[in-house]
């Protein structure tokens, strides 16, 4: 059901790889609720996805674009108001990686240029692509802004590896930008920590099925899925959350404030009785 939330409003999504990631039903969810905008991922990603297919649904340009280049950030916002007619009113960032997690590196023995790298990508990748924003005064008032996290990013996860320092570094920056686009553009800036959500990223992690089940188990309303966060970010893209900054907001069925559930305490308890 559309309710035309962000009917006159122009945006960048960044990450849409395919039909499972976060960034793929956000840009289905905005156009559903009027929005215009444009689409854009690294050169690479866009050779291994359907984004092409994404756009020609949603009526969008497809601009490929390194988010950790300077000049390719630059050219994909100025671009992007030419072709969208004007300032921009929403940026999703949905972009991380981590060269340790691909190349089975145990946080205990990472390789520190991979660690950069994936630094850069996952979360320098954020301060970038706000710093041209900022600079270019390329956002509407009472704009929106937001970057995907995780909750590893407070708490001990350890196949995670060094995402979850990326993932903090993300929150800090978030809130730190977001100090100063608030102050003389009147943008918000928030980071959304998501459920353990079965993407193409996600499902990356070692012994991810495992641990949304348990996920699942502990979260008193279940975990959230992709298309549920979609519907989240479009509220906080809308006007309706024009006063929300600064926040981490857990989108993630209660799990990240639970100790323990009933159904997790049986399983443990029966797995010890054996």
């Amino acid at each position: 059901m559309s309710y035309n939330l962000l009917k006159g409003k122009r945006g960048i999504i960044f990450g849409a790889l395919d039909e499972n990631s976060i960034a793929w039903k956000t840009a289905e969810r905005a156009h559903e609720e009027g929005a215009k905008f444009v689409l854009t991922n690294a050169p690479v990603a866009l050779r291994m996805g359907g984004i092409k297919e994404l756009a020609e649904k949603t009526g969008s340009e497809l601009i490929a674009a390194d988010a950790t280049n300077m000049e390719d950030l630059e050219n994909l916002i100025e671009k992007s108001q030419e072709i969208l007619g004007g300032k921009l009113d929403f940026v999703l960032h949905s972009i991380g990686m981590s060269v340790n997690v691909r190349k089975g590196k145990h946080y205990t023995e990472n390789n520190y240029k991979f660690s950069e790298k994936g630094w850069d990508i996952s979360a320098l990748s954020f301060h970038k692509t706000m710093q041209v924003l900022y600079q270019k005064e390329a956002m509407n008032e009472w704009g929106s802004i937001l970057a995907l996290t995780y909750m590893a990013a407070q708490r001990v996860f350890p196949d995670y590896n060094d995402m979850a320092d990326n993932k903090a570094y993300l929150e800090s920056i978030a809130r730190s930008f977001g100090y100063f686009f608030g102050e003389k553009f009147k943008v918000r800036v928030n980071t959304i920590s998501q459920s353990p959500t079965p993407t193409t990223a996600g499902s990356g992690v070692k012994g991810f099925d495992g641990f949304l089940k348990y996920a699942e188990e502990m979260s008193p309303l279940g975990n959230a899925s992709a298309d549920e966060c979609a519907d989240y970010i479009i509220s906080m893209f809308s006007d309706l959350t024009k006063k929300v900054t600064l926040q981490n907001l857990f989108h993630d069925g209660g799990f990240s404030n639970m100790g323990v559930s009933d159904k997790i305490m049986k399983a443990f308890e029966k797995g010890l009785e054996k």
